[in-house]
């Protein structure tokens, strides 16, 4: 996959947040003004504001966990090709410890957004039997520990890649590959639990045991597309000299691969609960295939695979930054239409209007903008690449 080339290694470059100018300062008053309104639309109805923010919360808990888990892969694979871009990879995934503030909304409208919190035994026979799992307490300690142990992951292997920039420790590379091995089932377990309890949750009588699997794939593929156009955005700006068109062949070889993955888990889910016919099963798909909402889950499955499918099999379009990058837009507007579909739904059962739309903006800008501002704050503090790696000249001079 590489060549064993020792070319000089470039000199360390560290980003310039002076030449923002004032989008660091747009990015707060921007976020400030989505949560404000957010807040707003509160007074007007509440179940709104709930359903809406849980929307926008889990666009960006999906995304910055997929994140974490291509800096968990890289480094439990002992990866050469992906060093030049771990650092923003490391960025975006260590912002994943701020998701908990976000989080507290939600938590607060914990009775409106999930219908088993506070319901008595006896009320409800299927309830009675999950019990055991959708307890207040045990959700609380499942939010608990959610956060603790990936904050933990993403912050270790950000530190200690970090340290190793300069005193050029080979002993760090072997604690950031334990932690990278152990955060694999850490993220995986978490985005899966995370969905059973904030989304399937949304309605306790529906299950499907693929549905973390679901949420995998569309995390993964998404947070690659952002990858990418944080790496465009960088190197648009005279930095990350060091990423070659090698290296988007191989980030565009794995949006296409989730592309195909959050296809075929997705129509797996569907095609079997569908044929078999369970009411409590088949209820998920009924709702979103009536109404207008049966357009936005024809649009996703179109746009998100069979458009994206053929563009992405191209060598061409991987190996064009330009191009791979408007992919990544479209990506990542896909991932924000599946969080779409699967929450608002819950709250508008027979379609919905262009007043929903409009809601769920507000947070999702709020949210983002607050974020973005934190990830240029990361992005300045150190180098935008690992400047004492040893495996960095061998991700230099990449080969496929």
């Amino acid at each position: 996959m590489s060549e064993h080339a020792h070319d000089n290694i470039p000199a360390v470059e560290k980003f310039d947040s002076s030449k923002l100018g004032g989008l660091p300062n747009l990015l707060l008053i921007t976020g400030a003004v989505g949560l404000l309104l957010t807040a707003v639309g509160a007074f007007f109805s509440i179940e709104q504001f709930a359903y809406t923010y849980l929307f926008a919360f889990s666009v960006f808990f999906t995304i910055i966990l997929g994140a974490a888990f291509w800096n968990c892969l890289h480094h439990a694979t002992d990866s050469e090709w992906s060093v030049v871009i771990r650092r923003q990879i490391e960025n975006i995934a260590s912002l994943f410890p701020y998701l908990f503030i976000f989080f507290l909304p939600a938590l607060l409208c914990a009775k409106i957004l999930w219908k088993w919190w506070g319901l008595a035994d006896g009320v409800d026979p299927l309830l009675d039997a999950k019990r055991p799992y959708l307890t207040e307490w045990f959700f609380l300690l499942r939010v608990a520990v959610y956060f603790l142990i990936v904050s933990w992951v993403v912050g270790t292997l950000r530190g200690q890649s970090v340290k190793q920039d300069s005193d050029g420790k080979g002993s760090r590379t072997y604690t950031m590959r334990k932690f990278g091995i152990g955060g694999i089932p850490a993220v995986a377990l978490t985005i899966t639990f995370a969905g059973f309890d904030w989304l399937m949750g949304l309605d306790y009588h529906w299950f499907s045991t693929m549905w973390g699997v679901y949420l995998f794939a569309g995390a993964a593929g998404s947070s690659m597309a952002l990858i990418v156009l944080v790496i465009t955005a960088l190197k648009n700006r005279g930095y990350l000299s060091v990423v070659s068109i090698e290296h988007y062949h191989i980030m565009g070889k794995f949006m296409l691969a989730f592309t195909i993955f959050w296809a075929y888990v997705g129509f797996s889910q569907y095609m079997l609960i569908w044929y078999a016919n369970i009411p409590e099963e088949n209820i998920y798909f009924i709702i979103r295939n009536q109404g207008n909402w049966v357009y936005l889950s024809t649009a996703l499955v179109a746009i998100r695979f069979f458009i994206a499918l053929p563009i992405l099999l191209t060598q061409f379009v991987k190996k064009n930054p330009k191009y791979l990058a408007y992919v990544s837009y479209g990506m990542i507007a896909m991932q924000v239409l599946d969080l779409f579909v699967i929450v608002i739904p819950a709250l508008k059962k027979t379609g919905f209007n262009l007043l929903d739309v409009v809601y769920a903006l507000f947070p999702l800008v709020g949210i983002g903008s607050i974020l973005a501002w934190l990830f240029l704050r990361k992005l300045s503090s150190n180098a935008t690449f690992p400047t004492r790696d040893p495996r960095l000249a061998l991700s230099i001079n990449l080969h496929n």
